[in-house]
């Protein structure tokens, strides 16, 4: 190959890549999905470990600067980085994501190079690329191909293996695709095309027939308070008593339902330097028979650790320590080497610790809720695990950090796939955007206008039982890509 196609092949690599998120919220044309994974592995045959890992770099870097843009808002105007060196950390940021997505596919030299054996080589690659995002450096499981499903047939599948499920699926889909458009015989292959989309969907639908849990005895009201609040106001002292006093203001028309909801880290301080209000709130809550669920920076005086947390005030208090932290914005990595080099290492509330994996769900009128804050609700093995007794899922999250981008929007999205991977409905409630009401199926019925201070009321129907992915997780789906991986390794070994 001449540097000149060379060059091309990489331009179109990375065209390819830059449209894979428009298949994701909010634009969800889910084709666009299954042909940029097609371009993806059509590059993939007869390349030599450094050459697949080197398409799949560039590949990935385009989907990453093109779908994780928000980043650069992150860094730029809430992390004191200026423009230029904003973009360059988010350029830089977005290589290294693209180069953790490409490790594994660095072994498609070693998978047979004959149509059967990549069928299912390049997609169980595919699941085990999303599956060490999850966990890689803490991970960053974020435009996951399976979330293309949110609101087709397919997602019928979700509640058997959950998104990297639906990512194995879509794999195959652009392996059909590409396959197709490889094909010498295309009037040949065109017949296993529409067959095994039409099997592949139309089971989709049949599994979306199926209801996995059922109705509780009644349904909850509910009110998400939505206060709009500037991160760069936030965490001055100079705001607090304003920002309490409206949080304060925007509940006084809602007490008495069963649940109100403050979004994450909504008081701005940490209870034990406001008391009286704290009192307040409490004592408010159990005269008016509601339960406060806010967001709350915890001090642990037995520990002497901070805690991103949740509590629950009513005639009692019960609080949920976050479990997974954000890099640089919740804590530092390397502190001792970083702190205090830019401003950037020195975000408010960077230094938190992490909770115990273990905690109880909250107790909300005899209604059991599984919490998660923020980042927390993007792994799903975490929220099948917590979800297991639950009748209700709930996250809590601050989006401005993402400012007017995609982000906010994506966040939404993941929320909802975990709705319908256990069957259960999602209680989101955000500080500017997107608060709403998630129904089992994932679908979205009530919904509050980004960027504006308002309370969205409604009602929520708790749910009991569990899905077929709520007791194994993304378990079965890593090991048959791990399989498949291994076996067609071994026989590339064997027959060489």
């Amino acid at each position: 190959m001449t540097d000149r196609s060379r060059s091309i092949q990489y331009l179109l690599l990375f065209i390819a890549g830059t449209l894979f998120p428009l298949g994701l919220a909010p634009f969800m044309f889910w084709p666009l999905v299954i042909l940029s994974m097609a371009m993806l592995f059509s590059s993939l045959t007869a390349l030599t470990v450094k050459k697949a890992f080197l398409n799949t770099l560039v590949y990935g870097f385009g989907i990453y600067i093109a779908g994780a843009s928000w980043l650069y808002v992150s860094i730029h105007e809430y992390g004191f980085i200026p423009a230029p060196l904003a973009m360059l950390a988010t350029i830089l940021f977005c290589l290294f994501l693209a180069s953790v997505f490409a490790m594994p596919f660095a072994l498609a030299a070693l998978v047979p190079d004959n149509p059967q054996s990549l069928f299912f080589g390049l997609p169980a690659l595919w699941v085990i690329s999303e599956w060490m995002r999850t966990w890689v450096f803490t991970g960053f499981p974020w435009l996951f191909a399976g979330y293309s499903h949110t609101e087709t047939w397919l997602n019928g599948w979700a509640p058997i293996g959950g998104v990297l499920w639906l990512s194995f699926i879509s794999a195959v889909l652009a392996m059909l695709l590409t396959n197709f458009i490889r094909s010498d015989n295309r009037q040949a292959q065109i017949g296993r095309f529409i067959l095994g989309f039409s099997v592949i969907f139309g089971s989709g639908w049949g599994l979306q027939q199926l209801e996995w849990t059922k109705e509780n005895d009644k349904s909850m009201t509910v009110a998400l308070v939505q206060p709009n609040i500037s991160q760069k106001e936030k965490w001055s002292p100079s705001r607090q008593a304003g920002i309490l006093k409206q949080l304060s203001d925007q509940t006084k028309p809602v007490w008495g339902q069963d649940l109100i909801v403050w979004p994450e880290a909504a008081i701005p301080t940490i209870e034990q330097r406001i008391p009286t209000f704290m009192a307040d709130l409490q004592t408010m809550a159990r005269d008016q028979r509601s339960t406060l669920l806010t967001g709350i920076i915890r001090y642990d005086a037995g520990s002497k650790k901070y805690h991103n947390s949740l509590i629950a005030l009513d005639k009692n208090q019960q609080n949920y320590d976050k479990t997974r932290l954000v890099p640089f914005g919740e804590y530092v990595p390397l502190e001792n080497l970083l702190r205090g080099l830019i401003r950037f290492f020195d975000l408010p509330m960077s230094s938190l610790s992490l909770g115990d994996t273990q905690q109880h769900p909250f107790m909300v009128k005899d209604q059991t809720i599984a919490p998660s804050i923020c980042y927390e609700v993007v792994y799903p093995d975490l929220i099948a695990r917590i979800s297991s007794g639950s009748s209700m899922l709930l996250t809590v999250s601050n989006d401005t950090w993402f400012g007017s981008s995609l982000g906010p929007l994506q966040h939404m999205q993941m929320a909802q796939m975990r709705a319908i991977e256990n069957a259960k409905p999602m209680i989101r409630a955000t500080n500017n955007g997107i608060s709403g009401l998630i129904d089992h199926r994932g679908n979205v019925y009530e919904r509050a206008q980004q960027n504006i201070s308002t309370v969205l009321s409604g009602q929520i129907q708790p749910r009991v039982g569990r899905t077929l992915f709520s007791y194994t997780g993304s378990l079965p789906t890593v090991m048959l890509a791990l399989l498949i991986g291994v076996f067609l390794v071994l026989k590339r070994k064997l027959i060489s």
